[in-house]
């Protein structure tokens, strides 16, 4: 069932998730209680952040055998290592599924996991940047989903992690693909986004090279377009003003109202005008925020009539 966004109340924020098949707050409340998935588009977000240390955004745990799901921190603990807290990595599972065909640990339900079918993908972002990645069966949809890209192609199925995850080695290898795209690129170039038909001439080409190469390997392609969520339509025009939101998300009241999402980046209006702010939600992370729809955003110097 739909949830809309919390009026109020105290959160630790785990991010945006597409787990639902559109884009939502992750919201594990204060002190205690399950998740929130809350539902944000076209709604007004108001929100204060209180104070500067990050907190713990729980784990992953094997719901069946072929899915993951997340779970708060019981302890809504201080995060000491990649945003969790001893007691939430020392339980988590999951955290070596990208070293399992290194022949790391792996406990029965992860090898269970992983013996399911996966996807190998090629994204691209707004600026033509173009990254390698791989998806479980359940996580084909959503995966890509909250990557944050322009286009995409799954370029093969292979029959478990870690056949795909040494496919995606070998393309890096190979091509100089990489398999991680920084944030702030992806926003960047979403606020540079002008021309289009370069981006997706760009993904016609990697996605070309990448099956050549993949075909040297004697592996079978796939070739099947990731079709995009309607969510992102308006961030993927080019046309209309667009500039980056001049303050930090992860300090600081804010209130705006998000029109369209790729990934975690936002594009957003501010209650005092028109003009269209790009921030990325992904940042709030870890953070602890007050909902309130009383909280709003600093004043934008900006002049309309630069754009």
């Amino acid at each position: 069932m739909p949830v809309p966004m919390p009026d109020s109340g105290k959160y630790i924020c785990h991010g945006i998730t597409w787990a639902t098949g559109d884009p939502r707050l992750l919201l594990a409340p204060l002190p205690g209680g399950p998740l929130t998935y809350a539902e944000f588009m076209n709604r007004r977000l108001g929100f204060r952040v209180t104070g500067t240390g990050r907190w713990c955004t729980g784990r992953y745990r094997f719901a069946d055998t072929v899915r993951v799901e997340a779970v708060a921190c019981p302890d809504r603990a201080p995060a000491v290592q990649s945003g969790q807290c001893t007691r939430c990595t020392g339980q988590d599972d999951f955290r070596f599924a990208h070293q399992f065909h290194q022949g790391g640990h792996a406990s029965a339900a992860l090898q269970r996991y992983m013996a399911q079918p996966h996807w190998l993908y090629a994204a691209t972002f707004a600026d033509g940047t173009t990254k390698v990645g791989t998806a479980a069966e359940p996580r084909k949809r959503s995966r890509l989903d909250e990557q944050g890209a322009l286009f995409a192609t799954y370029l093969a199925m292979s029959p478990d992690g870690r056949a795909v995850r040494y496919l995606e080695d070998a393309l890096t290898r190979h091509l100089g693909i990489p398999q991680t795209v920084r944030a702030a690129a992806k926003l960047k170039a979403l606020s540079d986004l002008a021309d289009l038909p370069a981006a997706e001439e760009a993904h016609r080409q990697a996605v070309d090279r990448a099956a050549k190469t993949l075909a040297e390997f004697g592996t079978a392609t796939a070739l099947e377009a990731w079709c995009p969520p309607d969510e992102g339509n308006r961030l993927r025009h080019a046309d209309g003003a667009r500039m980056l939101y001049p303050h930090e998300v992860n300090e600081g009241e804010h209130g705006f109202t998000p029109l369209s999402c790729i990934g975690s980046q936002v594009l957003v209006v501010l209650d005092s005008d028109d003009l269209g702010y790009l921030l990325d939600l992904g940042t709030l992370k870890g953070r602890r925020i007050t909902l309130g729809g009383a909280f709003t955003s600093p004043g934008a110097a900006v002049q309309a009539s630069l754009f």
